[in-house]
């Protein structure tokens, strides 16, 4: 198999196919045979994913960040015991920790199905009939728009112009009296 080299969308080289014999899935020669089985799978579902930054377009940003001091605050001059404010805050913060990991681990898989379900079903709808639905109206209406237009220009035209044309001799003047 030969043919040019190209780079695609991910930066991935590799040699645009050009079949010289044989059936592609069952290739007659031995060198075709071998580039068949030499080449590398990538495979998108299985990429890797980082462990340490898990929100890497910061879709969070801005709403789950909050911490003790965002929602417990003790004005000047009414505050409570040392040991209290510190214990509060451990409370509060040990809490959030564990009963969010609690959370993930019952409902975060379930919820993950379901969304990966909502977004398979969104994908197809808008791949096999919002765009179809969308491209055959275009190609409909750009039909009516051409009997639209030679409708207008035969008839919406010719009575415009002589209307244009009776109104184009009246002059108007303003005079300002004292």
């Amino acid at each position: 198999m030969s043919g040019t080299k190209h780079v695609d969308s991910e930066g991935f080289l590799y040699k645009a196919p050009i079949r010289e014999q044989g059936n592609i899935y069952k290739p007659n020669n031995k060198m075709m045979a071998d580039e068949l089985s030499e080449k590398a799978v990538h495979d998108v579902h299985t990429k890797e994913i980082d462990l340490v930054n898990r929100d890497p377009k910061h879709l969070n940003d801005d709403v789950v960040k909050i911490d003790f001091e965002d929602v417990i605050a003790e004005p000047e001059g009414t505050h409570s015991f040392d040991g209290i404010w510190k214990a509060s805050f451990t409370t509060f913060t040990v809490t959030k920790y564990w009963f969010y990991r609690l959370l993930s681990a019952i409902f975060g898989i379930p919820m993950a199905l379901i969304w990966g379900i909502y977004f398979a079903i969104l994908s197809f709808l808008h791949i096999w009939a919002v765009v179809p639905c969308i491209r055959s109206y275009l190609i409909e209406i750009q039909c009516i728009s051409r009997v639209y237009s030679i409708c207008i220009h035969t008839f919406c035209d010719p009575l415009f112009e002589a209307i244009g044309k009776m109104f184009s001799s009246i002059r108007a003047t303003v005079r300002k009296e004292i």
